[in-house]
């Protein structure tokens, strides 16, 4: 099979993406041939965007080859090497393309503009995402299935893979565990692929013998940010905030102030703190990205079996088999009427 990889993590890092690097191995000892387009960063949470009104810009990344000390013939980490320009033809070695945008737009690039030498493409894998992406709210903001969506839109085989980890202490065996299972779970969806499906979201734990989990077809639950924003409001004092332009700006109107009325300095001194008269200003804020995952937690207590958010919490692999639209409701007809 030809396998486009794509993921949201970005190219190999301990960090951000430990896991790209075993399962491309993983789906390379299966003798699968794969082709790798990755952002150049992070581009978690960004769901199925493309960024527009800019071009985009590859790089291209060079893994190390496996060792002959590594008796599984699998990579854990490794950082590799970037370069500005590809190999040339007859180089040898492996290259991977790292873009400037999105996991959709890795997949556009990957499916259209590289790797024609290969043949067309019969999978586009996204992930393994670093954590799990289960239940809607995860999902619906997931750069991982996002990634999936692109390729199943483009008329393509799609999956969307992630690892659950309990705690971030797992070791390269149990990483290349989950990638070696990984691998045939993603075999046996392509040989019977479910009719309906464009997509399918696997969910594998990182447990210790994950190779002998229960693995299970599951439905997605649907939940909801029930405690509020997911953003950390942080107030910042204006004066630290202040760009060069604003800075020069407010220096100008100091040294223009000698010369100003008296009664004109006074109003923009009232207007400047908020005094009577004057609506007040909002507080100036930053504000940071801190979703609530309790909401997630809980929203998974309370369904019960069933839904992938419950399967990988009792260490189950989920399947959770998908379309890739925002389906209508029925029951709505006919002309609406004011």
């Amino acid at each position: 099979m030809h396998i486009l990889v794509v993921n949201d993590d970005g190219p190999p890092s301990l960090q951000s993406s430990p896991y790209v690097l075993s399962l491309v191995g993983a789906l390379q000892s299966a003798d699968h041939a794969v082709s790798v387009v990755l952002p150049h960063t992070q581009r978690s949470w960004i769901s199925k965007a493309h960024i527009v009104g800019q071009p985009i810009r590859p790089t291209y990344y060079r893994p190390a080859s496996s060792s002959s000390d590594d008796p599984t013939g699998l990579r854990h980490v490794d950082e590799g090497k970037t370069s500005q320009s590809p190999l040339q033809k007859g180089a040898g070695g492996e290259e991977w393309i790292l873009i400037d945008s999105t996991p959709a737009s890795c997949v556009q690039i990957g499916l259209f503009h590289y790797f024609k030498e290969k043949g067309p493409v019969d999978l586009v894998l996204s992930g393994p995402n670093y954590g799990r992406n289960t239940t809607a709210v995860f999902a619906l903001s997931s750069g991982t299935i996002g990634g999936a969506l692109e390729g199943a839109v483009c008329g393509k085989k799609s999956i969307a893979l992630s690892y659950a980890f309990f705690d971030r202490n797992h070791t390269a065996e149990v990483i290349e565990g989950a990638s070696r299972l990984s691998v045939k779970i993603i075999e046996k969806l392509v040989q019977g692929w479910g009719e309906g499906v464009q997509l399918y979201s696997v969910n594998v734990p990182l447990v210790a013998d994950v190779g002998s989990a229960k693995i299970v077809y599951t439905k997605m639950l649907q939940n909801e940010w029930s405690s509020g924003s997911c953003f950390e409001a942080i107030e910042v004092p204006e004066e630290e905030d202040w760009g060069p332009e604003e800075g020069e700006e407010r220096i100008r109107r100091a040294e223009s102030g000698g010369q100003e009325s008296l009664e004109k300095r006074e109003k923009l001194a009232e207007e400047s703190s908020g005094g009577e008269g004057v609506q007040e200003r909002y507080k100036h804020m930053h504000f940071k990205w801190t979703p609530k995952f309790k909401d997630v937690y809980e929203s998974v207590d309370r369904s019960g079996p069933g839904s992938d958010g419950w399967a990988v919490k009792e260490g189950q692999v989920s399947i959770t088999p998908l379309r890739a639209n925002f389906m209508h409701v029925d029951g709505f007809e006919g002309e609406f009427k004011l």
